[in-house]
């Protein structure tokens, strides 16, 4: 019985210890599935088919998923987003249109 004590403490508290960690996981994959997904096949800046380039840039901008045709596209976003986001919100506009 003296050693039966420490044996179930042992198991039960790595289980203790992940229980914050576990609900910390499932709150970053509904802030994922919470953004707003990307409405183009083209980089938002220069046009370019993505992937064209390889693999896309992902870029979070205030909820919002932007993806770009490569990194340097980022700094010319950041430069005036709102130009950007108004191309993104009229491409979201004609795919609902569309439906």
């Amino acid at each position: 019985m003296k050693k039966l004590k420490p044996l179930v403490a042992a198991l039960l508290l790595p289980a203790f210890l992940a229980t914050p960690f576990a609900a910390l996981a499932a709150d970053k994959e509904k802030e994922k599935d919470s953004k707003k997904p990307y409405p183009l096949e083209t980089c938002v800046v220069s046009g370019e088919k993505l992937g064209e380039m390889g693999k896309p840039v992902v870029h979070d901008y205030k909820g919002r998923e932007v993806k770009f045709c490569c990194k340097d596209c980022i700094k010319d976003f950041d430069k005036d987003p709102q130009k950007y986001i108004k191309k993104l919100d009229e491409a979201e506009a004609k795919a609902k249109d569309k439906k």
